[in-house]
């Protein structure tokens, strides 16, 4: 080992090191908070040199933190000794992300709209209803959950919109896209809308993570989580990050849906999630031609959603029913629910204000959904 060890050495031995995100080396990308610390004490066996580095990272959750750290550790002693005592220390540019349960802390409900299979209109239900609470004056969030099949940026007529980041309180965050009054965020924001998203389900739960932790949400009286279909590593996610308020399930009046609208059902009662089921929500509830609409033709059967809420006991929240204009206006990024004069407007006009109602009367009636695993 040298006899005298110099910041110098250090800092040469530092630029041997490349850091993944910049791929430049650790002082070219401006890693180093300040001259490395080199200091030594005498002991019986000769002296013992100590080396103190401050690396910078962009934040806490930087993927090739440990990484960098191991590798800036290495070439120090590769450089400058065996012997030498090395301390790498970390900061971040942002503060680090709010620990579970501390989370969206301006959010006063969070509702997750949720189905037991696709297809029933579960992304439909979940705009109309962000929109008519926004119309009932409500301050509202709506994050499209669904990081495999987003739908969200299409609906809204938002598909070529880039969310940008702001500063705040020391962090990093992304800036949701607002339009119809309603505060909006989803992977198809960031991602292709021709490319298939081939993510393991780690890379989408951290996705998911971000959009809820590291965005500007800022104060909201219902944040709507748009969940994708079935039961997945999504739900468990936003179950385990989240002490969400209350679920809304989505479905149709068909036998096959119904079965897995009780799956759905079923995975919020069970005893280790315990979040209340607010009421189901009977999509396509009967056809009404626009030429004639005084009439109703049950194509998927009649009130089969009234009786699973019976069954359930929980509330039968609405009834929407199937007219030619909220495929077009979904299809167009005008929801249905900006025409109140529409006979699909008012029945989701109606379903705002049973939500409210039934929040209401749960939040006086049951304590706050604690988060899963906590």
């Amino acid at each position: 080992m040298n006899k005298t060890l110099y910041p110098k050495m250090v800092e040469e031995a530092l630029r041997t090191v490349m850091y993944p995100g910049t791929k430049k080396n650790l002082v070219e990308s401006e890693m180093l908070a300040d001259t490395p610390v080199v200091s030594h004490r005498d002991e019986a066996d000769g002296e013992r040199w100590h080396v103190r580095v401050d690396l910078v990272f962009a934040r806490d959750t930087d993927p090739f933190l440990k990484s960098t750290v191991k590798a800036a550790e290495a070439a120090i002693r590769y450089h400058c000794g065996e012997d030498v005592e090395v301390e790498v220390r970390t900061e971040f540019k942002s503060k680090p992300r709010p620990e579970v349960g501390q989370m969206l802390p301006g959010v006063k409900n969070i509702i997750a709209v949720s189905s037991g299979k696709g297809g029933v209109g579960k992304s439909t239900v979940s705009a109309n209803l962000a929109i008519s609470l926004a119309r009932l004056g409500y301050s509202v969030g709506l994050l499209d959950t669904d990081i495999f099949g987003p739908s969200m940026t299409k609906m809204f007529g938002v598909e070529d919109v880039r969310p940008y980041a702001v500063e705040k309180d020391g962090r990093q965050l992304i800036e949701p896209v607002e339009k119809y009054g309603v505060k909006l965020l989803s992977i198809g924001f960031f991602v292709s809308a021709d490319t298939a998203t081939l993510w393991r389900g780690g890379m989408a739960t951290s996705a998911l993570k971000q959009l809820i932790a590291d965005a500007d949400w800022g104060e909201l009286d219902y944040f709507i989580l748009d969940t994708p279909p079935g039961t997945s590593d999504i739900h468990l996610t936003l179950l385990q990050t989240l002490p969400i308020t209350g679920a809304v399930i989505v479905s149709t009046p068909q036998q096959v849906a119904l079965a897995d609208a009780r799956k759905g059902i079923d995975m919020y009662r069970n005893d280790k999630v315990q979040v209340p089921i607010l009421g189901l929500v009977e999509n396509m509830a009967w056809f009404t031609p626009a030429e004639l609409p005084e009439n109703r033709y049950y194509l998927f059967g009649k009130e089969g959603c009234r009786q699973l809420a019976e069954e359930m006991k929980v509330p039968l929240l609405a009834q929407i029913p199937i007219v030619q204009s909220i495929c077009e206006s979904g299809d167009a990024g005008k929801p249905a629910a900006l025409n109140i004069d529409t006979i699909t407007g008012q029945a989701f006009l109606s379903l705002a204000q049973s939500v409210v109602t039934v929040v209401n009367r749960r939040n006086a009636e049951l304590p706050k959904t604690k988060i899963v695993g906590t």
